[in-house]
């Protein structure tokens, strides 16, 4: 019997079998995992502002692709913002968890439910644990209120080189199309590229056909030619809008402990979700070992501060998806882009100060201030 059993081997399960071995080395710790690997098939990326010299830390084994800045692109302007930007591939991250956690990892192991103090696997096996984490990726919930951030990319094996020296986090310059556009490019050598095509959007709905077909457009339209496709990857992901947090944790009680995207830890407007999991996982790691409910108490507590924290966020994103047209969304985006770069880091960060917020709401708004107004207020904040 474990001390504590991880039920999903994804970034946050990772991070926090990782976290935990480290620091207690001497807990009984399982991590289930129903794929054929960790990490499944993603690149994370996290922003070097994001993190704190522990975060960094734990994920230096990982040796992350760094650049020293990022760009963006609208039609009205292109920028660099000298921020760094790092990402790991999943390849490399199961391989360098497997080094670390290999005899405490089980793949293959399909599961059929999780509960508070024991695993219930699909071949009928019951896993018991002391405590029990659920890091199985996002759920829906009817108490939560969200909108959808979906792409396709593409790791492509260009005949040329392609040009692209730093990540470009937004090129919208490509035409609007099924909600907010864009492009992200991540360039891991000279001559192999990250595609990805991304869309905000109030629909959890991905053609990955349809938007394949526009990666190879614009592939095309820039003169690549492509030699080999890598990979592919494709995700649908959630962005909050509001919601009752008090109702969501009350449908976590008696049972395994939440963390990750089940436990609706990300960035409310960006998605991203390396950070939150790597701020959980030292926090959890820094205490003694305990049950399911005790743990269940302590991460309730985090997100429920978190939540209050990221009220801001929140408003934002009703903005964007319900206050917006969808010309004006790519608007707003444009705006906020050329705003102070170290408002932009705390914004990445989550840790936006009260005249940051000013900021960011007062001026020129690329929707009209009576309809802004009506998407502002958040009960739930």
């Amino acid at each position: 019997m474990s001390d504590l059993l991880i039920a999903g081997g994804g970034l946050s399960g990772v991070l926090l079998a990782l976290a935990l071995r480290s620091r207690q080395p001497g807990v009984r710790l399982s991590v289930v995992e129903g794929g054929e690997r960790l990490g499944g098939n993603h690149t994370w990326s996290y922003h070097s502002t994001d993190l704190d010299a522990d975060g960094h830390a734990l994920l230096k084994p990982f040796a992350p692709m760094h650049w020293p800045a990022q760009r963006v692109r609208f039609p009205g302007y292109e920028r660099r913002l000298p921020v760094g930007y790092n990402s790991i591939e999943s390849s490399r991250f199961h391989r360098v968890a497997m080094r670390v956690l290999g005899e405490h990892v089980r793949l293959d192991a399909p599961i059929e439910a999780v509960h508070g103090d024991h695993v219930q696997l699909a071949s009928g096996e019951r896993l018991a644990a002391g405590c029990v984490v659920d890091a199985r990726g996002a759920r829906p919930s009817a108490h939560l209120k969200i909108a959808f951030q979906s792409f396709v990319g593409t790791v492509l094996e260009l005949r040329d080189a392609h040009g692209v020296r730093e990540p470009v986090i937004m090129d919208a310059t490509v035409p609007q199309l099924d909600g907010y556009r864009f492009v992200y490019l991540l360039p891991f050598s000279e001559r192999r590229l990250l595609v990805e095509d991304t869309y905000y959007t109030r629909s959890s709905e991905l053609d990955a056909a349809l938007v394949r077909r526009r990666i190879d457009g614009y592939v095309h339209e820039r003169g690549w030619q492509v030699d080999a496709v890598l990979r592919e990857e494709r995700g649908v992901l959630p962005l909050l809008l509001g919601g009752d947090i008090e109702a969501f944790w009350s449908e976590q009680r008696g049972g395994p402990v939440p963390i990750g995207l089940r436990a609706a830890l990300f960035h409310p407007t960006t998605g991203y979700s390396l950070p939150d999991a790597v701020r959980l996982s030292h926090r959890l790691a820094a205490a003694p070992a305990e049950d399911s409910a005790a743990m269940l108490a302590r991460v309730r507590e985090h997100g429920l501060s978190l939540w209050r924290r990221n009220a801001m966020f929140r408003r934002l994103n009703r903005l964007l998806f319900l206050a917006a047209s969808d010309s004006e969304r790519r608007a707003v985006l444009e705006r906020f882009y050329s705003l102070p770069v170290p408002l932009i880091s705390r914004f990445y960060a989550g840790h936006l100060r009260l005249a940051d917020k000013l900021r960011i709401l007062v001026g020129k708004p690329p929707i009209p201030m009576a309809r802004a107004l009506r998407y502002l207020p958040d009960a739930s904040a």
